[in-house]
């Protein structure tokens, strides 16, 4: 018993290596550019280690997504959460959270961004993946807009921050990101 628990903990272990070294690998060369052999160098691993864990350097990005979907999770169980979209704070929340969540994770984001352009398969499977999160922030619109489609402005809500995410980051404050999104989008939303 005693064994099997210290395989369970070095297995989870490699696994973390693996997935850390994948993310330095990824800012460094990009994802498209990573290689296996490349991560796991990276992680002082045997290329064979990689294969006990990840079926592909896909499959380690899906669950480096599904890792970042849990820590997501997390934050709606703050109290300082609010679904109340007529509440410009609320809003500004969700746009805070979520430009803390990219100035934590930027490197993997812009892989999944780079590996949904290239496989349809990968951008399908994160699509499904990310639908919780989307269903989400679609029943906030639904209080705040009952008159629109709430799918449809969770979609715009989504692009919006993560585009201004992916052009602006590092080129403004962060204050000032977070106001400017949180200005645009309550008065989108509030019109």
């Amino acid at each position: 018993m005693a064994e099997t628990g210290v395989r369970k903990q070095r297995a989870a272990q490699t696994e973390a290596e693996l997935k850390a070294a994948a993310v330095r690998v990824f800012a460094r060369v990009g994802y498209l550019n990573a290689k296996i052999i490349d991560i796991t160098a990276e992680a002082g691993r045997a290329t064979g280690s990689f294969y006990q864990h990840f079926t592909s350097k896909e499959e380690l990005l899906q669950r480096l997504l599904a890792d970042l979907l849990a820590e997501g999770d997390a934050s709606a169980g703050m109290a300082e959460h609010s679904d109340d979209f007529s509440d410009r704070e609320a809003i500004r929340f969700h746009v805070a959270a979520y430009w803390g969540f990219y100035r934590r994770h930027r490197v993997v984001m812009q892989a999944l961004q780079q590996a949904a352009i290239v496989d349809p398969e990968f951008d399908r499977v994160q699509r499904e993946m990310l639908e919780p999160d989307q269903r989400h922030i679609a029943d906030h619109m639904a209080k705040a807009a009952p008159s629109s489609d709430p799918v449809v402005l969770a979609s715009i809500f989504a692009a919006l921050i993560s585009t201004f995410a992916a052009t602006w980051f590092d080129k403004i404050p962060d204050d000032d990101a977070i106001k400017t999104l949180t200005d645009f989008l309550y008065g989108g939303i509030n019109r």
